[in-house]
């Protein structure tokens, strides 16, 4: 028979557990002179060129000639004046009527040396705002060469052949009842 005490003693020793071992961990103290090991994928860049950010791809659509005048720039008052009637897309805009806008503008001045494409090539982009601007950055790299290119894929994109189409459509199907007005009846 046990006592109180030795039962206790009992469930003490079950209780313990025995001692573990664990290995000493070996710290490998950096040289301070030795460069790190540089790790190479299969494309043989370096871990710090893979981090690097990327730079391709952020070439503007438009490609503006070069300019050999001297001294040439464009001034701050020429920028507000296109600015100040921007396109920026909207169903109810007129693209033409921007490009007339824009070229009266940019008619305006004349820069020795520079062709009048190139400026128009240059500032066109600040005539732009809202989706318009977007349309234009989404523009593949180098995709427009020339004035007339830009002018075309942006009448395309906003005034397109189909939009032609439909209001061509709608002015040949309108009727006037003998009864009622032409306002009545377009409406």
């Amino acid at each position: 028979m046990r006592t109180r005490s030795q039962s206790r003693n009992s469930n003490r020793q079950q209780q313990q557990v025995p001692p573990t071992f664990v290995e000493p961990f070996n710290l490998v103290e950096p040289i301070e002179n030795q460069a790190p090991p540089v790790v190479t994928m299969d494309d043989n860049r370096t871990m710090a060129q893979l981090l690097e950010a990327p730079t391709e791809g952020y070439e503007d659509g438009i490609v503006v000639p070069d300019i050999t005048a001297e001294n040439f720039e464009l001034k701050h008052g020429l920028l507000t004046l296109v600015q100040n009637k921007q396109f920026f897309g909207h169903d109810k805009e007129d693209p033409h009527a921007h490009i007339r806008y824009f070229n009266k503008i940019t008619s305006t001045m004349k820069f020795p040396n520079v062709p009048s494409t190139s400026v128009k090539l240059m500032l066109f982009p600040f005539s732009l705002e809202g989706a318009a601007w977007i349309w234009l950055e989404k523009e593949p790299p180098r995709s427009i060469l020339t004035w007339d290119d830009l002018v075309l894929k942006f009448i395309n994109k906003f005034f397109p052949p189909s939009k032609t189409t439909n209001l061509r459509n709608e002015i040949t199907r309108f009727q006037q009842r003998f009864d009622e007005t032409f306002y009545e009846a377009w409406d």
